[in-house]
């Protein structure tokens, strides 16, 4: 990797929701994580694949995390 390809990782996972209008999970232990991503567009990717397989569940949740804020938060 080159310092321009930088990774930028990002999380993807999911979980059932008891509620539309928050995030709490119904079940922690049930979350799914789906993997930590070297970029935001394969993040992406995962991110869709798991939110059409799951689109009959209304309260099926899954969200993108942006790991490398969390890990460099004063980085720009």
């Amino acid at each position: 990797m080159t310092e321009d390809s930088k990774q930028l990782l990002h999380l993807v996972f999911g979980g059932e929701l008891t509620s539309l209008k928050g995030v709490d999970f119904r079940n922690l232990e049930e979350l799914d994580i789906v993997g930590v991503f070297p970029d935001y567009k394969s993040a992406e990717k995962a991110w869709r694949a798991k939110a059409q397989e799951t689109v009959d569940n209304a309260h099926m949740r899954y969200f993108i995390v942006h790991l490398h804020r969390l890990l460099e938060p004063g980085a720009a």
